[in-house]
């Protein structure tokens, strides 16, 4: 039986030449993407036959193995994760189809008087983080996206915002699976690590709505609306940091995201002035959005239709907060999680050992055929088609079942090449992570001493670009973050949330996620001009992390730790 153990030092006995060479796939494709402007899912197939190679030809990886490795990542890829992308899209066409679309933008509209901006940072930041903490696996771009877009905004800066808005959130997301994971991998108190990401994550939050500002309407935007963005990110900062701290770290998101919406909407309600409306209408010319409508006559939003128009995310929130929190008389989250079905991956199951020799669990395929979010917004999809189509008002909102079953299918079609560029991509990251091209890169930074304490977060925000979750991060360097820090003499505490902070700045640049972006808002293809726009943001973000995890290493910042 052919078996494979993956070195980190491979090649020539050397784990920097490994390393050096492991980065190649990466390399490939963002230089494809980005310096080529090759299409997405072209750049994908192209790094991940240079993947393949380097895991033959470098890391000595059985042909066999690595093409299985592919396989079962291309899987992964087709679902759980083009799945929840696919009926993300399909909700919104829903609400497009049934007419309910206009009515859903006169009630942005009517949201901060009208200010377009304010609006998106709202929908992206606020709501964002509340689908990122129930859901995660970029649902929280894929529905903000389309929220953005029935605003008005142009689809590369909906993509930019939505992207740039899932950062502060994805440390704590989908019930902060993140921290848990890299606590069970550990040994360490998740209630611990999750502390210190709550004093790591703030410092994001705060500066995200700016920077939000800043992507949609340029220093005009921020000169006229800091002090709202400011209030909104303060507000989902403080919240976070007390949650995380003080109350629990599985809840931060979502007590943080409903804190900071239930704050901006008291305080914008006291800020309008005539003066601001006026600002909101020129802002809105100049973006290119629809003007403002006055809600009356045959566009009046009664109370009916304001419920129908937000009836989709009403029914997100309430499925994924049952899906993911109940607990009362049975235990929601255990008994979907009962249904998942494990699938040994065939030829490669028992195959891939561990360093210590044991047949590695990664080759279990968790196939969440109920579980997932994706079909969790189907059955949510479902039930606002039934809705829609008996509640018409009198056939002027007009939608039959079969129409959003129908759309489903078209919807996939549509998205065809996004779905070849997710599994590509999917592909290559299980290839790089089952051959130990990712850990190689890892235990290379990982032997700077304690210098490495800036670098940490680095291994997070490169697991995660790879990957598109911030748990994957974790589940592939944790551990090594907390060998590193025992021998640096650091608190490894400190540097596994540092792994986890950094990986919250590597999703903007995810292939994953900006697949997603592009996809949902039209712009298959164009995943390399979203890529220039977010990947500075992206870099910047990281340093000042880096910076700020070095100092918390040290006697300057370390009274920060818990």
């Amino acid at each position: 039986m052919t078996t494979f153990t993956p070195h980190t030092d491979a090649l020539a006995g050397s784990v920097a030449l490994t390393a050096i060479v492991g980065l190649l796939p990466l390399a490939a494709f963002f230089v494809l993407l980005a310096g080529l402007k090759v299409k997405a899912h072209l750049a994908g197939l192209a790094s991940l036959a240079v993947a393949l190679l380097v895991a033959i030809f470098a890391m000595r990886m059985p042909a066999g193995l690595a093409l299985l490795s592919g396989t079962q990542g291309a899987v992964f890829g087709a679902f759980p994760v083009f799945w929840i992308v696919v009926m993300a899209v399909w909700l919104y066409q829903v609400t497009v189809l049934s007419g309910r679309f206009e009515d859903l933008r006169r009630i942005f509209d009517s949201i901060g008087g009208g200010d377009v901006r304010i609006q998106a940072v709202l929908i992206a930041f606020c709501f964002g983080g509340l689908l990122e903490a129930l859901a995660g696996f970029g649902a929280p771009v894929a529905i903000t996206a389309t929220m953005l877009l029935a605003l008005g905004l142009k689809p590369l800066k909906a993509a930019t915002t939505v992207l740039i808005a899932n950062t502060a959130p994805v440390a704590f997301g989908a019930i902060a699976i993140p921290i848990t994971t890299a606590g069970s991998l550990t040994g360490l108190s998740p209630d611990h690590i999750g502390a210190i990401v709550g004093r790591q994550t703030p410092f994001l939050a705060v500066l995200v709505p700016l920077i939000l500002l800043l992507v949609i309407d340029g220093r005009r935007a921020v000169k006229e609306l800091w002090v709202p963005a400011l209030v909104i990110g303060a507000a989902f900062a403080v919240a976070q940091f007390l949650c995380a701290n003080y109350f629990s770290y599985e809840l931060t998101d979502i007590v943080a995201a409903l804190v900071a919406l239930g704050v901006a909407v008291v305080f914008l309600k006291t800020w309008q002035t005539p003066a601001r409306l006026a600002l909101a209408d020129e802002a809105r010319a100049r973006l290119g959005a629809p003007a403002r409508e006055e809600a009356v006559g045959e566009n009046a939003l009664t109370t009916s239709r304001t419920l129908m128009a937000l009836l989709p995310y009403i029914l997100v929130i309430v499925l994924f907060g049952i899906a993911k929190l109940w607990t009362i008389g049975v235990s929601v989250p255990q008994a979907l999680a009962s249904t998942d079905l494990k699938v040994r991956w065939p030829g490669l199951d028992g195959h891939l050992l561990t360093a210590a020799g044991k047949p590695s669990g990664s080759t279990i395929y968790t196939f969440q055929w109920l579980s997932s979010p994706g079909t969790l917004l189907l059955i949510t999809g479902l039930i606002v088609a039934v809705i829609y189509s008996v509640k018409n008002d009198g056939g002027r909102f007009s939608l039959s079942v079969g129409d959003a079953v129908a759309e489903i299918g078209r919807t996939i079609w549509r998205m065809r090449f996004a779905g070849m560029t997710i599994m590509t991509v999917l592909a290559l990251a299980y290839v790089m992570n089952f051959s130990g091209q990712t850990v190689s890169i890892g235990t290379w930074l990982a032997g700077t001493g304690g210098f490495f304490a800036f670098l940490s977060p680095i291994l997070g925000w490169i697991g995660t670009a790879v990957t598109g979750s911030d748990t994957s991060a974790n589940a592939l360097f944790a551990k090594l973050q907390q060998t590193a820090a025992h021998e640096a003499g650091i608190d490894p505490n400190l540097l596994v949330a540092a792994n986890t902070t950094g990986g919250v700045v590597g999703k903007l640049v995810s292939p994953q996620n900006l697949a997603i972006a592009a996809t949902t808002v039209g712009m298959d293809g164009e995943e390399s001009v979203i890529f220039k726009k977010v990947v500075g943001w992206s870099l910047g973000m990281l340093f000042f992390l880096c910076c700020l995890v070095y100092l918390q290493s040290t006697p300057v910042l370390g009274w920060m730790l818990p």
